[in-house]
């Protein structure tokens, strides 16, 4: 197993564009130390059902709120639309006084863990899958279900076991991602897939 990784990573190194250079925002990573928190973060295919029984009821839960909330629109839109308004400006400006990355380093540093993973051929499935649940945010925390970061877990605490920086660190939330597709679907293919027929994963 050490030696496929090795190759993996030695493959990845050579083939990056660049020389082999980290991606803007991952310069103190190291390919090996990014394998190693991805092998920490392997699961087994019953806590990855567990993580996706939870984020199968949130999203229940979610479709049933959004029908409750359409039918009390209806009684008061006005009142609501102008409140929703304001909950969402205080969310997005309390978002971006927060931000010390950027989603653009964020998704760098996912590409180049989704090929050390051995899966260049699925990233426009994972770039597009993530950014539909996060915008590759590290600190996007959903208010309906409490599903955070940039692979929306869920609940956000999930993601401890790859790292107690777990709330504000992208590579840790990347780790603990990929080690859930891993298990739960074999790759992010296959979750974009499950993603495109359910909207969640």
């Amino acid at each position: 197993m050490s030696l496929v990784t090795a190759a993996l990573v030695a493959a990845v190194i050579y083939f990056s564009p660049g020389g082999g250079k980290p991606p803007p925002g991952a310069e103190d990573i190291s390919a090996n130390e990014l394998v190693a928190m991805m092998t920490r973060s392997e699961m087994s295919p019953v806590e990855a059902e567990a993580v996706a029984n939870a984020k199968k009821r949130a999203h229940e839960e979610q479709v049933r709120a959004e029908r409750i909330a359409k039918e009390k629109a209806k009684r008061d839109a006005k009142v609501r639309a102008q409140q929703q308004a304001r909950a969402r400006a205080s969310r997005s400006a309390a978002a971006l006084a927060k931000l010390d990355t950027s989603p653009a380093r964020n998704r760098a540093l996912g590409k180049q863990m989704n090929a050390l993973k051995g899966w260049s051929g699925c990233w426009s499935s994972l770039e597009t899958m993530w950014t539909r649940e996060s915008g590759w945010n590290e600190r996007a925390d959903n208010p309906t279900s409490d599903a955070y970061g940039i692979p929306q877990s869920l609940p956000g605490s999930k993601m401890a076991s790859a790292g107690p920086n777990w709330q504000t660190n992208a590579a840790t939330q990347i780790a603990w991602g990929l080690g859930y597709i891993k298990a739960r679907y074999g790759d992010p293919c296959k979750a974009w897939g499950f993603w495109q027929a359910n909207h969640w994963y």
